[in-house]
């Protein structure tokens, strides 16, 4: 950082100082540099800092005021603590060693009484940090519009009844867009915070849909004729703080996109926690967007499976890391995609210091699953095992099924000629848990 003023004084750089070491404020695991898996640990995992969690939330929840104050934020909504925060967020980034970051609009700059101060506010704050990226070389992984905290989304930003509420949030995604493609982000986010309902007595969900396809539509538009070359990424959620949200899981949001024709121009971005409130487990949203091509990015948090709602936790289980890795490495990594710890340290955690235990705690536990993930392909145990279970479909009536060979009836009458029942084969779901428990 080359500013004087020194915002985390007594935290140093944090450095990879291997297994054995005790020291709290350095990597066991991950060793930015290291090849694994023929490309450098930090090039498979990308790692972001989101600006919202980390700088934003106070903790607070629905039961208690924030806890919290950051000794350099001053906890006024103005123009220059915006400044001070963003170059302290510069600084904790270069501390961490990650080399991306995320925000939305509102996480940066305040808004104004009119949309044109708004738009001075966030002008302001991009220069410095246009200037803090060229600084220090940290970059945007992605930016997006926060069209859910404001009242006036309260109904649905894309998806209200209203239709100047529609225009305002049109012209919210273009300013951000234009920041996006000014910093250089590498790709731009939708999360439809509040686009879904409450209760379909008073929702036209048809209308609701078509709206938010328009959106899109314009979003890509626009995207062309600026020149914007990043990737488009859309966020699953299936709740709250609507009671049912139009993006549930990637399954839906795949089917969204073929319907409207959008499938070329979108990939995923899928957050764990989100697929723990989906019913599904981290690995199976992986998974479903990755079979469809369409696994664009991960927010790198967790959920909490006692509770109910979207908890935000800094992701620590190796097996969960070790299962995500594996999904990414089998489709060749992310592209111009990362893992954003899109996670916020807990409400009794009040101390600055306690940012970086949290980061660095995560970012190990990634570093661990690129690890075990890399060594299960090398070695392809669990892979032969798994071909072997499915092995007759490459030989017999399994390939003459697939080569297109058999009808119904023709496949009755292959029945008819064995008249004998297919023998039962164990799924040895037991062992491959312990062949996976052998890798952790």
């Amino acid at each position: 950082m080359s500013d004087n003023k020194e915002f985390f004084p007594d935290v140093p750089v944090i450095k990879y100082e291997g297994p054995s070491s005790k020291n709290p404020l350095a990597y066991r695991y991950y060793n930015a540099e290291e090849v694994v898996y023929g490309k450098k640990m930090k090039d498979h995992l990308r790692f972001a800092v989101c600006y919202w969690h980390t700088w934003r939330a106070m903790g607070a929840d629905p039961f208690g005021s924030t806890t919290r104050q950051w000794p350099f934020d001053d906890g006024t909504d103005s123009v220059e603590n915006a400044l001070t925060r963003l170059r302290a967020h510069f600084e904790f980034v270069h501390k961490l060693g990650v080399e991306y970051y995320t925000f939305h609009d509102r996480d940066v700059a305040p808004e104004g009484k009119t949309w044109k101060e708004t738009e001075h506010h966030l002008d302001q704050i991009i220069a410095e940090a246009e200037r803090l990226q060229k600084a220090t070389g940290i970059k945007l992984l992605w930016g997006t519009a926060n069209l859910f905290s404001n009242p006036r989304y309260m109904n649905g930003a894309a998806t209200n009844p209203d239709p100047e509420v529609f225009a305002y949030a049109a012209a919210q995604v273009k300013k951000a867009i234009d920041f996006t493609h000014k910093l250089g982000g590498e790709n731009f986010v939708f999360w439809g915070g509040r686009e879904g309902y409450q209760s379909l007595l008073n929702t036209n969900m048809k209308q609701e849909l078509e709206h938010l396809a328009l959106i899109f539509k314009l979003a890509l538009d626009y995207k062309h004729k600026i020149g914007f070359k990043g990737q488009f990424l859309i966020e699953p959620k299936p709740m709250e703080p609507t009671k049912h949200q139009y993006d549930f899981d990637a399954a839906t949001v795949l089917n969204f996109l073929r319907q409207y024709n959008l499938t070329d121009h979108f990939k995923l971005n899928i957050e764990a926690n989100h697929a723990t409130l989906a019913g599904h487990s981290f690995e199976h949203e992986l998974t479903v967007a990755s079979i469809a091509g369409h696994l664009g990015s991960v927010d790198a948090n967790t959920g909490d499976c006692l509770l109910g709602w979207d908890t935000d936790q800094f992701n620590m289980d190796i097996k969960s890391t070790t299962l995500a890795l594996g999904v990414v490495l089998d489709q060749g990594g992310l592209g111009s995609g990362g893992f954003n710890f899109d996670a916020k340290i807990r409400r009794e955690s009040v101390e600055p210091v306690d940012l970086f235990y949290a980061h660095i705690g995560s970012i190990d536990a990634f570093a661990r699953g690129l690890r075990n993930a890399a060594k299960i392909r090398e070695e392809g145990l669990l892979k032969k095992m798994i071909d072997e279970r499915y092995s007759g479909w490459h030989t017999g009536i399994g390939s003459e099924i697939l080569d297109g060979k058999h009808d119904l009836a023709s496949l009755e009458q292959h029945v008819l000629n064995k008249n004998v029942e297919p023998k039962k084969a164990s799924g040895r779901q037991e062992l491959f848990e312990n062949t996976l428990n052998y890798y952790l």
